[in-house]
């Protein structure tokens, strides 16, 4: 692909890339929220729906997404720089 040849976009795409894939994977992802009592023996735990169609996503359920973005989009980064700095040698 020309877009790989040139060194400067390499990093670009793949930040992009990385960003799109850890959003994918972050939403496919959320966490259930959920709440346990303990009282000695006795045991209560509350569990949530996850988000359907229009409802809101939580802090912790955003939180999550966010966090599996950077992650995806910092190891976008590296491949990226990776890839540029393949092309140069």
């Amino acid at each position: 692909m020309q877009i790989f040849n040139r060194s400067v976009n390499a990093p670009i795409v793949f930040v992009l890339i990385g960003l799109l894939a850890g959003a994918l994977v972050g939403y496919a992802t959320i966490p259930v929220e959920r709440s346990a009592i303990r009282l000695g023996p006795i045991a209560i735990e509350s569990q949530a729906k996850k988000p359907a169609v229009g409802d809101e996503l939580t802090n912790a359920q955003t939180q999550h997404v966010l966090t599996i973005v950077l992650i995806g989009g910092l190891i976008g980064f590296g491949c990226g720089f990776a890839v540029q700095r393949r092309t140069k040698i």
